[in-house]
């Protein structure tokens, strides 16, 4: 008896600590939410921030707050927990650390779908000597959505072959990650500067070109595909320790992965679409909390969600930061933090080797 005990206390001990790194996480979105309000291009005191958030005017102040950078930082939030959530969905489905939306070349089409749209379609135009932006914001997400589907869909059809197993699904996204960026390359080769300069500024990772309605479409998005995940928690988890014992525990493996896989691509194509290319958040915001809180997936999505948040908006903070006024793109950013990042973890880990063990 007083060893069934000392197990239920260290069981409850253990996932307390899961607990409380959740907490953590939470308490960290929420003060950097509101450092994201603080920081800008242009200067503004601490009082002049509490004011514009209690009494909301039309005054210069209250504008930059509730137009600019509120906007900015829901977006960082909601977009970071969705790549997050979508690599974490990839990583756990294909068995590999490595997997993420750009290992599997949906980041790639949707590049190639707005490059489409901007250069062919005649989505972009100068607004001024210096500048070109997108004429048509919403044909390029169109595009750029189609061909991010497109992409998951025949990676789906070439692994039904396998029996959807995990190294042909990651090959079929490399190689057609390697299309799609041949393509992109040929168009950019054959456009005019105008176009050339829009598609080029487009691919930068930017959270201030989404606008409140484009937003709305990110976090519905976001949120429906997390809950169904959520959901699916218990037959992930059984799926994290074989197909085997997944399919003796009565779970439907080629359909958990497939229509996972269609879901996080989902993600990933919504959120590039209107913001541009932003590496590594999905890839390193699950292994950090995988090291945290372990492969129990009640705890692993909340917890990759909550990080992957963290990761977007510490890498815009120093976007804004580093350079000021001058912000830089935040998918630069996000790639310099990630990749010294995710070396870290891989040696945390005691070898490459271990590091792709689940």
């Amino acid at each position: 008896m007083k060893r069934d005990d000392e197990g239920i206390a260290q069981y409850e001990a253990h996932v307390g600590r899961k607990r409380l790194a959740i907490i953590v996480l939470l308490a960290l979105v929420a003060l950097l939410g509101f450092a994201e309000i603080f920081v800008g291009s242009v200067s503004l005191s601490a009082d002049q921030v509490i004011s514009a958030i209690l009494h909301r005017g039309d005054d210069p102040y209250s504008r930059i707050i509730w137009e600019q950078r509120m906007p900015r930082a829901a977006t960082a939030i909601v977009a970071g927990a969705g790549l997050s959530i979508a690599g974490c969905v990839m990583q756990n489905n294909l068995k590999n650390p490595l997997a993420s939306p750009s290992t599997l070349g949906v980041t790639n089409a949707a590049v190639f779908g707005a490059n489409f749209a901007i250069i062919i379609l005649g989505a972009g135009a100068a607004t001024g000597a210096y500048a070109s932006t997108v004429t048509n914001p919403y044909i390029v997400t169109l595009l750029a959505f189609i061909f991010s589907m497109m992409t998951v869909f025949l990676i789906v059809a070439l692994s039904k072959r396998t029996s959807f197993s995990p190294p042909s699904i990651v090959l079929a996204g490399v190689a057609l990650g390697s299309i799609f960026s041949a393509g992109t390359i040929i168009l950019q080769y054959f456009a005019n500067d105008t176009a050339l300069g829009t598609a080029v500024f487009w691919s930068f990772g930017d959270l201030s070109r989404v606008s409140v309605y484009e937003l709305g479409i990110i976090a519905v998005v976001t949120a429906v595909c997390a809950v169904y995940f959520y959901l699916m928690r218990w037959n992930y988890n059984a799926l994290a320790n074989g197909d085997e014992l997944a399919r003796s525990l009565g779970v439907n493996t080629s359909k958990l992965i497939a229509l996972g896989m269609v879901l996080a691509s989902l993600i990933t194509a919504v959120d590039v679409s209107f913001m541009g290319m932003i590496g590594f958040v999905g890839l390193i915001g699950p292994q950090m909390m995988r090291l945290v809180v372990g492969e129990d997936h009640r705890y692993l999505i909340p917890a990759s969600m909550l990080a992957g948040s963290v990761v977007m908006m510490a890498s815009d903070l120093a976007a804004n930061i580093v350079l000021s006024p001058i912000v830089i793109p935040v998918g630069a950013v996000t790639s310099l933090l990630g990749g010294p990042l995710f070396l870290w973890l891989l040696l945390r880990r005691k070898g490459g080797a271990r590091a792709c063990r689940y």
